[in-house]
């Protein structure tokens, strides 16, 4: 179920956390997980990251999700709650201060051209991104 919420929130990260009012409605289901535990516990952390990379295995729901990325990032997280835009800024603020190296392997892989990067730079710096 965590891996449901990391997946579904990096993926609201990388996506820059703004919603367009069409697209996929991603499940409210795992709001309420405590992201904060999941950051800061490096095993836990790891095997969700390595779901997304294809590292690792998937949990059914992370498999699920770890699909809808791209989704996500093309709809600018169109279908996503308000706590999961919030819980998506507290992650990837976490990735880009804690763990560049995973948030740069991330960005390879599900934006290998720098369009999302490069279209929401400015939404990034307001939020206080600095990538």
């Amino acid at each position: 179920m965590k891996s449901f919420a990391i997946v579904t929130l990096l993926a609201v990260a990388m996506a820059v956390v703004y919603a367009a009012p069409d697209g996929v409605k991603f499940t409210t289901k795992y709001d309420n997980i405590d992201l904060d535990e999941i950051l800061q516990n490096e095993r836990l952390f790891n095997n969700y990251f390595k779901c997304l990379t294809g590292e690792g295995k998937c949990t059914p729901d992370g498999e699920e999700l770890k699909k809808d990325i791209p989704e996500a990032l093309k709809n600018k997280c169109g279908g996503c709650s308000e706590k999961q835009r919030e819980g998506a800024k507290k992650v990837v603020q976490f990735l880009v201060k804690n763990k560049p190296e995973q948030f740069k392997k991330l960005e390879q892989l599900y934006d290998p051209e720098g369009n999302y990067r490069r279209d929401n730079k400015e939404l990034l710096e307001k939020e206080g991104i600095h990538l």
